[in-house]
C-alpha cells in the first residue's frame, strides 16, 4: 500500500509547546467553495483556535481563520466563523467521555489536504502543561541541540 501524501496548510506549533498531546484524530471539515479555494492557496491559520462539542453533540472548531478568497465577492463568508468537524458519532462520544472524566481539551494541530484534495484537520486530545513542564521541555530541546552540534563537530575533525 502506498504512503498517503499530505500538503500541509497550517501547523499549530504553540499547541505542542503548551500541551501534552495524548491522542490525535483526523477529522473532515465542512467548508464553502470560496473557503476551500482560499485554503488551497495556503491562507489559513489555527493559532488561537480550539475545538468543542456543542449541545447537539457535534464537534465544532472555533477561532480558525480562513482569509476571504480574492475572487469570491459575495460568496465569501466570515473568516472566523465556527465550522463543523466531521466525525462518527462513536468517535465524538469517546472523546466527550475522555474530556469529562480527566479535564482534557481538544486542540487542532494541523490543517492539510489529502490525496483526494480534501481538507482535513488533525485534532489532538491534550493535557495542559505547567510552567515547570515547559521549562523541562525547553531544557531538553537545548541539550539535544548541543549534543547534535558536538557530534557534528567531532565528525568534521
Amino acid at each position: 500500500m502506498a504512503k498517503k501524501s499530505r500538503k500541509l496548510i497550517a501547523n499549530n506549533k504553540k499547541a505542542r509547546h503548551d500541551y501534552f498531546v495524548e491522542d490525535s484524530l483526523e477529522a473532515g471539515i465542512v467548508l464553502t467553495g470560496t473557503e476551500i479555494k482560499s485554503i488551497r492557496a495556503g491562507r489559513c491559520s489555527i493559532k488561537e483556535s480550539y475545538v468543542y462539542i456543542d449541545k447537539k453533540g457535534e464537534m465544532k472548531i472555533c477561532g480558525m481563520h480562513i482569509s476571504p478568497f480574492e475572487q469570491g465577492n459575495r460568496f465569501n463568508v466570515e473568516p472566523l466563523r465556527e465550522r463543523k468537524l466531521l466525525l462518527h458519532r462513536r468517535e465524538i462520544n469517546k472523546i466527550a467521555g475522555k474530556i469529562k472524566e480527566s479535564g482534557l481539551t481538544i486542540i487542532p494541530l494541523n490543517v492539510y489536504l489529502n490525496d483526494d484534495g480534501r481538507c482535513k484537520v488533525e485534532i489532538g486530545i491534550c493535557r495542559g502543561k505547567k510552567l515547570y513542564d515547559k521549562r523541562d521541555s525547553i531544557a531538553k530541546k537545548d541539550a539535544d541541540r548541543k549534543m547534535d552540534r558536538a557530534i557534528k563537530e567531532s565528525r568534521h575533525r
